[in-house]
């Protein structure tokens, strides 16, 4: 009885009667529709997991059985495949909307949402290498060849030093662990925001506070109303393809793609990884623009200095969202495009360009306390 009223009392106090500010809006809506998605990923992975061999023989004719055999197969499979998609478009903007108004303050809440994310690009990678296609295997093959300097990395990662069986197995447990992983720490970023409270276009701190259920919960539903036409639309009719048509091409070792690209949510950290020569540079350089978000919260009241508040101040949302939308899209097009001069130049200035901005800021101020 007393474990029953404690967790009536807990989502009467998270869910229910959750104080939020009065004038926040549609941007809000992304965790949710997160969360949402992320869910349906989980479930449709697990029925999928069922059915799925991993063995270098067998996977990509597993795949073909789930399509073209198992009643309703075809659409787990895609609505599994388009919902990474859906995952990595809401992260982006859940990410793009916390640089504008949370991550000054709610630091807990941003470097457990990094962890989330980090988990979500791991996850999503070795995700991409199941179906054993040639994209599969050849973008597999490029990434695992990064881990080069250091020593026995490679052959710890994937059980031999190429891309093989033991690799196919080890990324499939994986697979299916780092999500529950990320469902974990999930709870603890919904924890971490209910200590402090939901931020609002016009701040943090606000006496206007409504009840989470039902004024804000009707918002929710309703973004997520649109969300579900746009995601059932793309999973059943293919509108965009979201991925590469050489994925449906069993593994040819012998024949490497004219270009190898990985799916579309990860051609700007790919793009990174192409315009610089040297494979270690080019890992380093990626890890520390994921590196430089987590630095953004060690800053304090960084929204009242007039350099960053004109770069990223919750009062100027349009000139960010403008500044990292332009960025990020144009290394996910450079990231997309043949190795050639042009394109390289281009996106090292656009990496130049991103480092300079963030770091530039962060040196201004001097770490203060709330």
């Amino acid at each position: 009885v007393c474990m029953n009223l404690y967790v009536m009392n807990l989502v009467k106090g998270h869910l229910i009667y959750y104080p939020c500010p009065l004038n926040i809006n549609f941007l809000w809506n992304y965790g949710f529709l997160l969360g949402i998605v992320f869910f349906i990923q989980i479930l449709t992975g697990v029925l999928l997991a069922t059915c799925y061999t991993p063995e270098v023989s067998y996977a990509y004719y597993s795949i073909q059985h789930i399509l073209r055999e198992l009643w309703s197969g075809w659409c787990f499979r895609y609505l599994h495949s388009t919902g990474a998609s859906f995952v990595f478009i809401l992260t982006y903007l859940h990410i793009l909307r916390g640089l504008n108004y949370s991550f000054s303050y709610l630091p807990l809440s941003w470097y457990s949402g990094l962890v989330i994310f980090l988990i979500f690009i791991v996850t999503a990678f070795m995700g991409y290498v199941l179906p054993w296609g040639q994209m599969s295997f050849w973008g597999a093959t490029v990434i695992t060849n990064l881990l080069y300097f250091i020593p026995g990395l490679i052959n710890w990662v994937c059980g031999g030093f190429i891309i093989n069986d033991p690799t196919l197995k080890r990324f499939f447990v994986l697979h299916f662990i780092f999500p529950f992983v990320a469902l974990a720490i999930v709870f603890i970023h919904i924890f971490f925001l209910h200590i402090h409270g939901s931020t609002n276009p016009l701040g943090y701190d606000t006496p206007l506070k409504i009840p989470f259920y039902p004024n804000l919960l009707t918002l929710d539903i309703k973004g997520f109303n649109y969300v579900l036409v746009i995601f059932l639309f793309q999973s059943l009719f293919g509108i965009a393809p979201l991925s590469h048509p050489d994925n449906a091409i069993p593994v040819n070792r012998y024949q490497t793609p004219q270009h190898i690209v990985p799916e579309w949510y990860f051609l700007s950290f790919y793009a990174i990884i192409k315009t610089i020569p040297n494979k270690t540079s080019g890992l380093l350089v990626m890890l520390a623009a994921l590196q430089v978000l987590f630095l953004l919260a060690e800053q304090r009241n960084l929204t009242s200095i007039i350099l960053f508040k004109f770069l990223f101040g919750p009062r100027d949302y349009s000139l960010s969202t403008i500044w990292f939308i332009c960025t990020f899209y144009a290394l996910m097009c450079i990231g997309y495009q043949l190795p050639q001069n042009v394109y390289i130049i281009y996106g090292r200035i656009f990496i130049i360009l991103f480092f300079v901005c963030i770091l530039f800021t962060l040196v201004q101020f001097k770490r203060t306390n709330y």
